[in-house]
């Protein structure tokens, strides 16, 4: 396709929300970016409920406008349903400052308005093309990139970001995956059109059910504002295996077990294929490296329960950028202490109510008649995606998750 090397100061892998908000943060900065994407968008992905911190780097990017005029569905907290319990976190109600509403999107549409908005501002995109090898060659970054038409060219880059996500390029070609800590589970999901009529389903709220008897088996349920919505079971993968039937029918098996969502869903008709996704947490050994740096995804990710994914990806996004900058400034930013360990702050943050999801330590604060309100108030920040606000205790102190348990417990 090229002859010749080309040269840019930063090469993203990955137009998803992280590799689109780096690339238009740095583009606004004056470096010269090239985004490389293998799939074509619109593109189908999952991660539908963002959280409110999201909308500050939407803002920072310039692109804000563009996902307001989409007309997504408005949200503004969290329902959790047990049985016949039923709590909520509004997240207007929070400790941390910021914005306390956001959206639910569905990600094809709004992948493709990031992505294009960073074009629209001077970024180079190209759809269809896979980084093959990736080697330092002085002080410059040489990729190989294969078109789909199987032509390879090269770029050579001052420094490479990779917001592949699930894809993880990076990670695999320079052998930085390590297993994570959290516990083996699989996900089925899919997108229906609801024909909710139930009075008291709140559309501008994720739902979030735990199974009534299996409680490691948890469901979601995001409304569209388009009349669909969509909804995925999370379970131990010997509860999926232990079920007869295809992906579909055991989604279907499992929502009918589901107490409340059984019933907002009664009328759902399941027109789309179902998917399935399993052994998604990840690590790696280290987000950055010598001209690298590991964006949302392709470093870690948690698990769907708190919809932290594309919060933790648009903040890598943005604190990258700004260490990148300092770096391709002729400055010497310490990577660990600005990018790193930052990052880490929220992800610790979440990766504690994760865990406590599972061992119920958290189920059992969320279901608690006794939280004060302040608590409450906390909760909601995190909730919303304000793990990074170490001004809250419980972002300062993750583990003060297990003394507030306790005591919802003995209430």
């Amino acid at each position: 396709m090229h002859n010749t090397t080309e040269i840019f100061d930063i090469v993203v892998i990955g137009a998803g929300p992280a590799g689109a908000v780096s690339s238009a943060l740095l583009n606004k900065k004056g470096y010269r970016v090239l985004v490389i994407e293998k799939q074509h968008f619109p593109r189908f992905s999952i991660g539908e409920s963002m959280l409110p911190q999201c909308m500050t780097y939407l803002e920072q990017a310039g692109m804000l406008d563009a996902v307001e005029k989409a007309q997504f569905q408005y949200k503004n907290g969290a329902a959790f349903c047990r049985g016949n319990e039923y709590e909520h976190f509004d997240f207007r109600e929070k400790f941390s400052p910021g914005w306390g509403t956001t959206f639910q999107v569905q990600r094809d549409s709004f992948d493709k308005i990031l992505a294009d908005e960073s074009a629209k501002q001077g970024v180079t995109f190209r759809y269809g093309h896979t980084l093959t090898d990736c080697v330092m060659n002085d002080t410059l970054r040489e990729l190989t990139v294969q078109t789909e038409q199987h032509d390879t060219y090269k770029v050579q880059a001052r420094f490479v970001l990779d917001a592949s996500g699930f894809g993880r390029v990076l990670p695999k070609l320079l052998n930085l995956e390590k297993p994570s800590t959290l516990g083996s589970r699989k996900s089925v999901f899919t997108h229906v059109k609801d024909n909710m009529d139930a009075p008291d389903f709140d559309r501008n709220k994720i739902l979030i059910t735990v199974h009534p008897k299996i409680s490691e088996v948890w469901f979601w349920l995001i409304p569209f504002s388009n009349g669909r919505s969509s909804v995925g079971v999370v379970a131990p993968p010997a509860v999926l295996e232990s079920m007869q039937g295809s992906p579909i029918e055991c989604l279907q098996q499992l929502i009918t077990e589901g107490g409340k969502l059984a019933t907002f869903l009664k009328n759902a008709e399941f027109d789309t294929q179902c998917r399935t996704l399993g052994s998604y947490s990840c690590d790696v050994t280290s987000l950055y490296g010598d001209g690298y740096a590991l964006l949302g995804n392709a470093g870690e990710f948690l698990d769907p329960i708190f919809s932290s994914g594309v919060t933790i990806a648009l903040t890598s996004a943005s604190l990258a950028s700004e260490v990148v900058d300092k770096q391709l400034s002729g400055l010497q930013p310490d990577w660990n202490a600005e990018y790193a360990q930052k990052l880490k702050v929220g992800v610790n943050t979440f990766k504690e109510f994760v865990e406590g999801w599972y061992d119920e330590r958290f189920q059992n604060v969320v279901f608690s008649k006794q939280k004060s309100e302040n608590i409450t108030r906390m909760i909601s920040s995190i909730l919303a995606g304000y793990a990074w606000d170490t001004e809250n205790p419980y972002v300062r102190n993750p583990s003060r998750l297990t003394t507030l348990a306790q005591l919802c417990q003995n209430d």
